[in-house]
């Protein structure tokens, strides 16, 4: 169930994201909305439900590219998997620690993106274009991180702490 959530939100998020980048007069960058819900996964989900939602995630971001190569939903699992490593260090059930972890993920995505589009494209064109708007769209993905870390926590609370200095 709370696979095909995750998955009619980045329908939802994604629509919204294509809408924005066009008002907003974006050309070589985006909102990475589909890497919030995958760090998201990579930190609450269990590792086979995580990694076949993060692959649906991957793949509607190729769908919704226009061209799909197959490479969004392989990087949306490495992600996946990486946060899920990750996590085993480093706790990051704190908002701001989720949108630093989210935009941190979004600049290895990128620059992965650009790395495999640059090694499989006739020519690499377009990698210093794309490059030059990754600051922005890791900036754009830690506020969005930022802001629907809430709503995320409404569909799965996980498993919290308890509070200190109580315990019954």
């Amino acid at each position: 169930m709370r696979a095909a959530i995750m998955l009619g939100l980045t329908l939802l998020l994604l629509s919204v994201e294509s809408v924005a980048v066009k008002l907003f007069g974006f050309s070589v960058t985006r909102i990475d909305v589909t890497l919030v819900l995958v760090v998201f996964l990579g930190l609450r989900a269990n590792p086979v439900e995580g990694a076949f939602t993060a692959f649906g995630v991957g793949y509607l971001l190729d769908v919704f590219t226009g061209r799909p190569t197959g490479l969004y939903p392989f990087l949306a699992v490495l992600v996946f998997l990486l946060v899920r490593l990750l996590a085993s260090f480093v706790d990051a059930r704190a908002r701001g620690l989720f949108a630093l972890m989210a935009a941190a993920a979004t600049f290895g995505h990128a620059l992965l993106a650009v790395f495999f589009s640059w090694l499989t494209s006739l020519g690499g064109t377009g990698t210093v274009a794309t490059l030059s708007g990754v600051p922005l769209q890791v900036g754009l993905s830690l506020v969005t991180a930022f802001l629907i870390w809430p709503l995320l926590l409404k569909l799965d609370p996980g498993h919290e702490r308890p509070q200190s200095g109580v315990l019954l």
